[in-house]
This record gives structure tokens, sequence and C-alpha cells, in this order.
């Protein structure tokens, strides 16, 4: 089930155009990743979404309904950039932030009580923002984004500046949200990211979408008849008519082998021929990791 959709949508600043015919579906419950270098229309499609802008064509479905300006209240939205008050004390602008959205005082209390201890910055509640690191801040930034328990959340960058203890915190909670039933948006550049979280991606590059579909299933497309060997002892494998040797190392007394097949050739016939080797341990598929796959499609298009 889709929960939301935007279907062909063009928008265009003067001569320059930010998105040309962009579609993207993103499944209920999932992580859909938001990719493309800086400048290929992310940020544009994220405010149309949030209607801070309009498309120039193309239309926007919610649960299977047309986006209304309402349904604003039914998004969550952490932009890149911060959006906190620096003068105005923690607690006292969470809670503001959450009543704007339509929770009553004491909701918003409990929930905000909820949320402040399990990121542990309780302490923090009359501390006033700009007296906070930028790590605890984006905190702030993102109980506020998921308290009103929105149908969609939409992350830009989440883990920029924050330390790789506290990134991992935010990740787990963003994997939490998901298996409590809610569906994510999640733009980034860090590839890594993308394969630890995404269901799904939608790569965008100069307001084009060039590349679309489910993480695993793009990985395995774009395997280049590689394949990863871990064989027991020190295995003397030499190129071949059936395979070439790409890397090879020692750890722990077995052989790390990459190799590279040649076209048609069937995995059986190498699995014989290495079989003279030694035991083999191991014998996997060498899937090209999102960031390689990123460099290949943006530079294959440039």
């Amino acid at each position: 089930m889709i929960l939301f959709e935007a279907k062909n949508i063009t928008k265009q600043y003067g001569a320059q155009t930010a998105l040309d015919d962009v579609s993207i579906s993103v499944p209920c419950q999932s992580i859909y990743g938001l990719l493309g270098p800086n400048g290929a229309g992310k940020t544009t499609l994220i405010r149309i979404i949030n209607q801070i802008t309009a498309p120039d064509s193309g239309e926007l479905f919610l649960d299977g309904k047309k986006l209304r300006p309402e349904d604003v209240s039914q998004i969550g939205y952490m932009p890149e950039e911060r959006g906190l008050y620096k003068k105005m004390k923690v607690g006292e602008q969470a809670l503001y932030f959450a009543q704007i959205k339509g929770l009553s005082r004491a909701e918003a209390m409990k929930r905000l009580k909820y949320w402040f201890s399990k990121l542990e910055i309780i302490d923090w509640w009359g501390k006033k923002v700009e007296e906070l690191s930028k790590g605890m801040a984006q905190k702030v930034q993102f109980i506020i984004t998921v308290l009103h328990e929105p149908k969609l959340l939409i992350f830009d960058e989440p883990f920029s500046g924050f330390d790789p203890v506290n990134a991992n915190i935010i990740k787990n909670e963003i994997l939490f949200l998901r298996e409590k039933g809610a569906t994510i948006i999640f733009s980034t550049h860090n590839m890594e990211s993308v394969e630890a979280l995404c269901d799904n991606i939608t790569l965008i590059n100069k307001s084009k979408n060039i590349l679309e579909g489910g993480v695993n299933e793009i990985r395995s497309k774009w395997a280049a008849n590689e394949y990863d060997l871990v064989i027991d002892g020190n295995a003397t494998l030499e190129n071949n008519a059936l395979y070439n040797i790409v890397s090879k190392s020692i750890e722990c007394g077995k052989s790390l082998i990459r190799i590279k097949t040649s076209d048609g050739v069937n995995t059986n016939d190498i699995l014989y021929d290495v079989m003279k080797q030694g035991n083999i341990l191991s014998f996997k598929q060498a899937l090209p990791s999102m960031n390689e796959i990123f460099l290949r499609v943006v530079q294959s298009r440039s």
C-alpha cells in the first residue's frame, strides 16, 4: 500500500528547472531514501511536499487523496537547517510547537517527558537553545518533528553534526518509528545510512529521477559479475578462462578472495574449479555499495 505519491512534478525558477517530471511512490511503513548531489532538486521536492512552495505541474497524494493545505498537520518535517528560537527555553519551545501541531498541553507534556528522558536531555528542559551544543539542539528538533506522530515523517540530513554515538541513537529511533508504523522520507548524502536504513530509494540528478527501486534490488542489478570467496588455508587461485582475481588476502589462516567471472560462466563451474584449491567456507555475490552505484549513475549522466 502506498502512503504518499508525487506524480510528474515539475518546478521552474525563471529559466532554471528545479524538477523535471519527477515521480515517487512511498510505501506505508517504509523508509524511502531521497538521494542526489547538491542542487539536484531534492530540497525543492521536500518543500513542495510540505506545501512551502507549489509545483508548476503535477499532483501530490497522501493516503490515496490529493494533498490539501490542512494535511500539513499529518507531516513531520526536520529540515537540515534547524529552526529553533535561540533565546527561548528548550521545554517551553517544545511545548509551544507541540500545541501548534494540535496536541493538548497535558498530552504534549506527557509525550515530551517520555522523549526527553529517552534521549537523555531532560536536564536541558529549562536551558535556552543557545546554550545547547549542535547535537543537543538537533535532538530537540527531532523530538518536535516526531511528537505529534504524523503519518509521514521527512528527515533532511538528520545525522548532520552528530557524533557517531548520537547518530546511532537517532538511527535506532528512526527504525523504531518505522516499526511502530511511521512512513519516512529520508534525504541524505551518506550512502552508508542509506544501506542501513532505507527500503527504497529515488536518485535525482539535474532535476530528473534517474534511478529508483528497492535498495537490495538495485544493488543486485548493478553487481558486476564479482564474487567473494573464503577458502580454508592459503589458496593458490590464478587467473583462467572462468575468472580473474580482483583481490586476495590472508586472515586468520583463511584466504579472502574476490574474483570477477567471465560473461556467461556458470557459478557451478567456478565452484568446481575452486574446490581443487581447498575447503570453501563461503561463496557469495559481491554487491556494490550504494555509494559506488551513486557515483556510477551520476557520472554516466554527466
